[in-house]
């Protein structure tokens, strides 16, 4: 079969999980898919690999996507656009953008594939912006016995069904909901003062975590100081407010990390551009630190945000020494069973390592203690110390999961050790 090879080895993009497989696959058509999945007796998907944990580990096939055919199918009627599976989002952005269409948010990396997006729960910011998962109004996905399944929102358990963690099948294509694009302008702000995040007014910060479309503050939880990223929609009119806190205008473009050049980085300064052109914090055509990082994140109720800032002030002499930058984002409530803002709006805690997963991990287990008796979730595809198991228990939908799983993949042809633990003791 062609795109098919037995190379064993194959690594994750931080180069920190070596994957288990006996065979690597990259049909080049669906129907090669379809055989590639009914052939296999244990079948796992790998996107850009831009996942840090063994999420997408197996020691049988593991399948690419890469190589199947572009699909990009627009249905202005719906609103809508139908995409391979395996095209990443600048892909797509630049061809929504050529139609005069757009999604209504974006990662921080635009290099990240659509379905490993959606399948790990991946978000943009904003206090109005679900997660991207959010947008996916259908899904293709090839079954276990090869079988085509068709899911849209009047499915049954559609909304346990998107965010999937490659549990339920293959997915071979998604349709996005898509509206009229429109022109973002960023702002960085520097010189909030750290002690505020967890020591201001509350209804203060609140405010600023809505102060644009999409904000981010990065920070190492040790400095005195702070940067505030707003990307604020054109079409709202006005210009935000850039002076929270004591904050003041950049001058110049700005890195996240402090001290790194901003060639890569999407434009800022206030200058207008389109929404995929300034969403992300990076440009599609760079790779930011070439995998030279490790990555986890955690999303808690909106409510335990200045809570959660005191905390982790509080462990900013152990973070600091291991981490390359932290982010803070917000993200608006779903309804989807395992997206970690179901059901409530969240703020979004991101942690970007330095790749020592040695020296990290005692301070990822302090930080992980700090932040789950305050609702913690962890990011499906990101480092965190929970089983995966008890990661689900924090989901009402949990059990609901685990019988779509029986349900649409009897067999467990999809599982691995990373989604058998989500049955938390129970059979697999």
């Amino acid at each position: 079969m062609s795109g098919t090879t037995t190379e064993a080895g194959r690594r994750n993009w931080a180069g920190n999980v070596t994957f288990g497989a006996a065979r690597i696959a990259r049909p080049g058509t669906v129907d090669e898919l379809r055989r590639t999945v009914a052939e296999g007796a244990a079948v796992r998907v790998l996107g850009t690999g831009h996942s840090f944990n063994r999420i997408a580990d197996t020691d049988g096939t593991l399948v690419s996507l890469a190589e199947l055919p572009p699909r990009f199918e627009v249905d202005r009627a719906r609103s809508t656009v139908t995409v391979a599976a395996g095209m990443r989002h600048a892909q797509v952005a630049a061809l929504l953008q050529a139609e005069g269409l757009a999604l209504a948010n974006l990662a921080s990396l635009p290099h990240i594939s659509v379905a490993g997006a959606v399948a790990t729960g991946t978000h943009g910011s904003g206090v109005g912006n679900p997660g991207l998962a959010s947008s996916v109004a259908g899904l293709e996905l090839v079954g276990p016995d090869g079988d085509m399944v068709a899911l849209d929102r009047d499915s049954a358990g559609f909304a346990g069904s998107v965010v999937h963690l490659g549990a339920l099948g293959v997915v071979s294509a998604v349709t996005l909901d898509v509206e009229p694009a429109y022109q973002v302008a960023q702002y960085v702000l520097t010189g909030l003062p750290l002690a505020s995040l967890a020591t201001g007014d509350a209804d203060e910060m609140a405010a600023l975590l809505g102060a644009a479309y999409s904000v981010s503050v990065f920070t190492d939880w040790f400095g005195a100081e702070a940067q505030i990223w707003l990307k604020h929609r054109t079409d709202a009119g006005g210009t935000p407010r850039l002076d929270w806190f004591g904050a003041a205008p950049a001058d110049r473009p700005l890195h996240p990390v402090p001290g790194v050049p901003a060639t890569h980085c999407t434009e800022q300064l206030g200058v207008p551009g389109p929404w995929h052109e300034r969403l992300p914090h990076f440009r599609p055509d760079f790779t930011p630190s070439a995998g030279e990082e490790l990555q986890s994140e955690f999303l808690l109720p909106r409510a335990a945000a200045q809570a959660a800032f005191a905390a982790l002030r509080e462990l900013g002499h152990r973070i600091a020494p291991v981490l390359q930058i932290s982010e803070i984002r917000t993200v608006a409530a779903d309804e989807l069973w395992l997206s970690p803002a179901y059901g409530r709006d969240s703020v979004a805690l991101h942690f970007t390592w330095h790749q020592d997963a040695e020296a990290v991990a005692p301070v990822l287990a302090a930080v992980e203690a700090a932040l789950t008796p305050l609702g913690a979730r962890p990011h499906w595809g990101k480092l965190f110390t929970a089983t995966p198991g008890q990661a689900a228990d924090l989901y009402e939908h949990a059990y609901g999961f685990r019988e779509l799983m029986d349900r649409q993949d009897p067999g467990g042809k999809f599982r691995n050790a990373f989604t058998r633990s989500l049955y938390a003791g129970g059979a697999a």
